[in-house]
């Protein structure tokens, strides 16, 4: 399926996303609003969730599920070409896989720091690569990578982490730069801080958990849902012209 406007500029009906890690929490989020536009689903996850699948289907969408490691070696091609195999081709990428890793700089394991670029870092550029082969041929595709707060902050204790974010923001701006001639949107999405899995040890640190929820100005943590209009806003044609770019959800952190 080319481009163009179908209905209206944020319609996905037709158009397929491939989703890492689009089971639970934050990838689940945005998996949802693009099946909620029309998208048809490929949910990526190390084990499947057929509670999830069931979920979009629902919604009377298509959802295939490809149970994979995202940094095993040849593991982007295997994921494309189970997409393929389903579907025949692929719009949107969402690469929203990602890991945490907490300790002091001074205290911070190499296997720790590997762990965590292989997953948010060295997969997204693989996924990418391997997807955009396809959306080239049909001169279409919308790349969603998932970013961070700490793309542009340092963080605390979580060094790899922060680092891989900003790998993950100049990644954007590369791939756009090289890809916006053949058709293809390169975007990111910046979350704030959101009430998933990731941010558990956070939230249960009475202390640390308020201090953040006092500097939101949205008085409030953000969860997956407040990522659906993103998601589909950078996967639809609403956004034809928006390219490398880090769109923050955030409640309002960065402005304070």
């Amino acid at each position: 399926m080319s481009g163009g406007f179908r209905g209206t500029p944020f319609d996905l009906s037709g158009r397929v996303a491939v989703v890492t890690g689009g089971s639970t929490g934050l990838g689940f989020g945005m998996a949802a609003g693009l099946a909620e536009a029309g998208a048809d689903i490929v949910l990526v996850d190390r084990q499947e969730r057929t509670e999830a699948r069931a979920a979009l289907a629902a919604l009377g969408r298509r959802v295939e599920t490809v149970t994979a490691d995202v940094t095993a070696v040849g593991a982007a091609a295997y994921i494309v070409e189970r997409a393929l195999a389903c579907f025949g081709y692929i719009d949107i990428l969402v690469n929203n896989a990602g890991i945490i890793r907490r300790s002091d700089a001074l205290e911070f394991s190499e296997r720790d720091w590997d762990d965590v670029m292989q997953v948010n870092a060295k997969s997204v550029f693989f996924l990418s690569q391997a997807a955009a082969r396809g959306m080239m041929e049909r001169r279409y595709g919308r790349i969603i990578n998932v970013a961070s707060l700490l793309a542009f902050q340092g963080g605390i204790r979580v060094p790899s982490y922060a680092a891989s974010k900003g790998a993950v923001a100049q990644m954007t701006k590369a791939l756009a730069n090289e890809w916006a001639a053949h058709g293809i949107t390169v975007n990111a999405v910046a979350p704030g801080y959101m009430a998933t899995n990731n941010t558990q040890a956070l939230r249960e640190d009475a202390e640390r958990e308020r201090s953040i929820a006092d500097r939101i100005p949205a008085g409030r943590w953000g969860t997956p849902e407040d990522l659906k209009g993103a998601a589909v806003f950078l996967a639809s044609e609403a956004s034809a012209y928006v390219n490398g770019h880090m769109l923050v959800v955030d409640g309002g952190w960065m402005a304070r």
